[in-house]
């Protein structure tokens, strides 16, 4: 009987091969193919691809890393790279190399994984981070370790634009969004432990050369298992590496029958077909043209920037590069403390997001956790204003402040934290799923630059604002530009959540495809509805037999 079974289901995926060719036409007519939603069937998780994640997502540790070791390391040089004390402009071109050198590797990460591959360039990072930390750990001046950190933050821009393209390209399309906030996980767990191996030199001699040169350790672990991952399917088959690509389809879909994996690969090279064909047939230049002038290409740029833009813009990234000047200031006697209370925070409701994003969707969590947000900031703009109404508005250091509004902003600041992390934190980096294959590397290259210019412009302008508009009047401002984020995801952000990458951009055919995301979602269910019933019927009926 099992053997009949197996023979109906193979007749049954032999059939569906002469639909395979159909698939191409289907994508193109905008339609769901109801060979391709067969052909992902098979779909449990298997080691393979969690230790494929947990590979890549070391370039997320890393990311954390190096951008939240630093702020213990200024604390601790005193006057080892040449002044006795580092003046304020000094810490300042120290910390914002980091953000300026990732804006510039993010501008071409993307566009370069196009080109060589995803998993190379992941081995280019790892070589930047290598000799970046080393180079910090041994410099002397403070121009070489501004020019080590800017090294350090092309390898941040790098990791942070391919490492989720590269793990959205392998996963499944059911588990598609856990896989990345795996990296975005391991991005704030890079923080705490950064916090964590600063605490531990704070009082060792020299200590802050140790919290720098251990960021190579990861970078080299990293550097040593690409050797074993595999490349990108979608960019093996864009470089009719079929066997390749066939061989790695089946460590990740294990429980899959040769018949299955073999309708997988057969059914990815039909959808991305047209894609391959603009590559091979176009320049670099006139894809990057194509991006901006062909409508469904800058649809998904402007959801994929936007979203980014609105990451930065809340104002978040402040919080964990001055939250312990910050605490300091209104009367913490342990601010460093209170600060990981803070990216703890970050971490743990960054694990809720893995259960659920998913599950609940992208556009659902957006819409449920930005309004948490906009709450945690106007909370912190009324604390802040009945709390430094002794000082005309302005926080002065070692003035004794109201230790109960102390307690509203700390209260407010995790509130706020842990509604980012459950959304904001994580749904932008799913920004690959946006483009088409053709011009996914340029597409995420853009978006992750404009992640980091709108950290540097925050960043960079922050202690001014709290200056000009007073603390209660820039938590305000922030507020302000999470309710702007919050109106564009209720109007231009669709959802993508169970649509495979080839599907995600039939949404953006005729505007931002809020309504058409759903539309193609139900029809997809319900063929795999319907799938799953004539299988069943069709073992029902060899058993009988």
């Amino acid at each position: 009987m099992d053997n009949a079974s197996n023979g109906s289901e193979k007749a049954k995926d032999a059939q569906l091969y002469e639909d395979v060719d159909g698939i191409a036409a289907a994508v193109a007519s905008g339609e769901i193919s109801e060979a391709l939603v067969v052909a992902e069937g098979e779909e449990r998780t298997t080691w393979f691809v969690w230790l494929l994640v947990a590979c890549a997502s070391i370039s997320g540790l890393l990311f954390g890393y190096d951008t939240g070791v630093i702020s213990g390391a200024l604390v601790t040089i005193g006057g080892d790279l040449g002044p006795a004390e580092l003046s304020s402009g000094q810490k300042e071109l120290i910390t914002s190399a980091t953000t300026l050198g990732a804006l510039l590797g993010a501008l071409v990460a993307g566009m370069l994984s196009d080109f060589l591959g995803r998993r190379p360039v992941l081995g280019i990072a790892d070589i930047i981070f290598i000799g970046g930390a080393i180079g910090q750990a041994v410099c002397h001046t403070v121009w070489s370790m501004i020019g080590c950190r800017f090294l350090i933050g092309i390898g941040v821009g790098v990791a942070a634009c391919v490492a989720p393209l590269y793990i959205q390209e392998l996963s499944p399309t059911r588990l598609r969004g856990r896989m990345v906030v795996v990296n975005v996980v391991m991005i704030t767990g890079g923080q705490v432990v950064a916090y964590g191996i600063d605490a531990a030199f704070e009082n060792t001699h020299g200590g802050w050369r140790w919290m720098v040169g251990l960021g190579a350790v990861p970078a080299a672990l990293q550097a040593l298992f690409l050797f074993f991952l595999p490349e990108s399917p979608r960019i093996m088959i864009r470089r009719n590496q079929y066997d390749a690509a066939h061989a790695t389809m089946t460590k990740i879909y294990s429980h899959a029958t040769p018949e299955q994996v073999d309708l997988k690969v057969r059914s990815l090279a039909a959808a991305v077909k047209q894609s391959v064909e603009i590559t091979n047939s176009t320049t670099f230049f006139q894809r990057l043209r194509l991006i901006l002038t062909d409508p469904i290409n800058r649809r998904a740029l402007i959801v994929g920037c936007g979203m980014q833009a609105f990451q930065q813009l809340c104002g978040f990234n402040t919080l964990m590069y001055y939250s312990a000047t910050l605490f300091k200031e209104i009367g913490f006697d342990q601010p460093t403390a209170v600060g990981l209370i803070v990216s703890g925070t970050n971490f743990i409701f960054t694990l809720i997001a893995l259960k659920y994003i998913d599950i609940i969707g992208r556009r659902k969590i957006m819409i449920w956790s930005a309004p948490g947000m906009i709450v945690g900031l106007v909370l912190a703009s009324v604390a802040f204003h009945f709390l430094t109404r002794k000082t005309g508005g302005d926080l002065i250091d070692g003035t004794q402040y109201s230790t109960t509004w102390s307690a509203i902003v700390l209260l407010a600041m995790i509130f706020y934290v842990a509604s980012y992390a459950t959304g904001l934190g994580n749904v932008p980096w799913q920004q690959g799923e946006l483009f088409g294959l053709e011009v996914r590397g340029i597409g995420t290259s853009l978006a992750t630059t404009t992640n980091w210019a709108g950290n540097l412009l925050i960043g960079a302008t922050y202690l001014s604002l709290m200056d000009r508009i007073t603390p209660a009047g820039a938590f305000g401002f922030y507020a302000g530009l999470c309710l702007l984020g919050w109106l564009f995801c209720l109007f231009c952000f669709p959802e993508t959540a169970g649509l495979s990458l080839e599907e995600v951009r039939l949404i953006f055919r005729h505007g931002f495809g809020i309504r058409e995301s759903e539309r193609l979602r139900k029809e997809k269910r319900a063929l795999r509805v319907a799938e799953k019933q004539s299988r069943a019927k069709g073992a029902e009926a060899s058993e009988k037999a």
